[in-house]
């Protein structure tokens, strides 16, 4: 989750990230965004929720004697959203241009929100009362769906004593910030410079489309998918340490960028098959560049 996180604030990406309560979800987004020197907003989604509580609505102030626009926790660097999936349609296409454009539009005016802007958003697989389903186009502004599981015993054993050292003390206390935006947006472009070589290129597209052609699909991976594998692809690689990419870096990265943009045919569903599954059977049967 932490690689994954750190891989789509170097390729300049929205995560979702989806868990069962309790796997620290919320507390990883907001631990990384404290160590980088920039903005940061949590907004929790509730049915309830207007478009104007996230982007700011036109106040009329008696001293000008004109309206004025009292920006929403929108306007920030990093975005924490908990429980997407809890918030209305309206709420959503409110969410759905600053995602996509990276600005808002509010009484006809359009603001242009800081760079870097990431949003992270968490949501529960599990209980869906009360909950609406992202739009297909909505998800495709994900670079990665990241699912998140249980720890295992030693993991386990690891957070009590981890949880018992610390006693009183808050975890954001021990979190210093260590990178400025100035910095992040350096890392950005040098992202874009790391070497990809030609073969690779068509494996990623020969990946993506077989997503297309493929029996146990109802939906195929778009263009978006194929660019987000890229770019992901080449920031997995810096920080391994690498200034190019390798099949591998592409093996790790498209499952995470293919899992929420692919839609399983209802038969393959019933059987339980799962989208992770189909993206592995597809690597597993395209030959590997040499």
């Amino acid at each position: 989750m932490i690689d994954l996180l750190i891989v789509s604030i170097l390729a300049n990406g929205h995560s979702l990230i989806e868990g069962v309560p309790g796997v620290a979800k919320t507390v990883t987004a907001k631990l990384l965004a404290k160590t980088m020197q920039i903005g940061f907003s949590r907004i929790q989604f509730t049915p309830d929720l207007m478009p104007s509580d996230i982007l700011g609505t036109s106040v009329f102030s008696m001293k000008n004697n004109e309206f004025e626009f009292k920006a929403g926790p929108i306007f920030s660097n990093i975005i924490l959203i908990d429980e997407i999936n809890r918030a209305p349609a309206k709420t959503q296409a409110a969410l759905f241009e600053a995602m996509a454009e990276r600005q808002v539009t509010i009484d006809g005016h359009e603001y242009n929100l800081d760079t870097p802007f990431l949003v992270f958003a968490t949501q529960n697989p599990v209980e869906q009362e009360g909950t609406y389903r992202l739009p297909e186009a909505q998800l495709d502004r994900f670079l990665f769906k990241i699912n998140v599981d249980y720890p295992n015993l030693d993991e386990e054993i690891k957070i009590l004593e981890g949880n018992h050292a610390r006693k009183n003390e808050d975890p954001e206390t021990l979190i210093e910030g260590v990178l400025s935006a100035a910095a992040i947006k350096k890392y950005q472009t040098t992202i874009k410079d790391i070497i990809i070589e030609d073969n690779l290129i068509k494996y990623i597209a020969e990946i993506v489309l077989n997503t297309r052609n493929n029996a146990n699909l109802y939906l195929g991976a778009s263009p978006r998918a194929s660019i987000a594998i890229m770019n992901g692809s080449k920031a997995y690689a810096a920080l391994m340490g690498r200034d190019f990419v390798t099949p591998d870096d592409i093996k790790y990265i498209a499952k995470s960028v293919m899992r929420h943009r692919i839609i399983l045919t209802p038969e393959r569903e019933m059987e339980g098959f799962t989208a992770d599954r189909a993206v592995a059977q597809i690597l597993e049967t395209i030959e590997i560049p040499r």
